[in-house]
């Protein structure tokens, strides 16, 4: 039986200040999974749908998406995601600062699991992040048993 694979973070988001304060309150919340930043839908949907070590290939991975991308909405990726065969079950987090309460709902029509509003209370960011811990360290990878 092969050991459970860890799931990884995909982070697009193009500010790398908002980058940096992400990474370091998921690190602060225990979360040690490997992440991958992308500042550009673009480059995060070649990731995402043709890399050979990307998730339609690879192992499942969690997204953390910005909807205010230099290249494209997040909103598009958030579909793109969503109507792909290999990534539709693909658990999406989006952290933006629009707190317009038709994208939100937009959003969670499309299938983002999370919807947390930047500048966030970081206490309620670190939970999230602490509850997403929990959930990522529960995924079931489907694996063959040969047994």
């Amino acid at each position: 039986m092969n050991a459970s694979q860890t799931v990884g973070i995909v982070m697009i988001e193009d500010d790398e200040g908002h980058a940096r304060l992400i990474e370091k309150n998921i690190r602060r919340a225990g979360i040690h999974n490997e992440i991958r930043h992308f500042a550009d839908g673009t480059t995060a949907l070649d990731y995402l749908m043709n890399d050979p070590a990307g998730p339609t290939h690879g192992g499942p991975v969690l997204v953390l998406l910005d909807l205010n991308l230099p290249d494209m909405s997040g909103t598009s990726i958030l579909e793109k995601i969503k109507g792909n065969a290999h990534l539709h079950r693909t658990p999406v987090v989006v952290l933006t600062t629009t707190d317009d309460k038709v994208e939100i709902q937009r959003c969670y029509d499309l299938g983002c699991n999370v919807y947390i509003t930047k500048p966030v209370n970081y206490e309620s960011f670190a939970d999230a992040i602490r509850q997403l811990g929990l959930f990522l360290a529960v995924i079931q990878v489907p694996e063959v048993d040969a047994q």
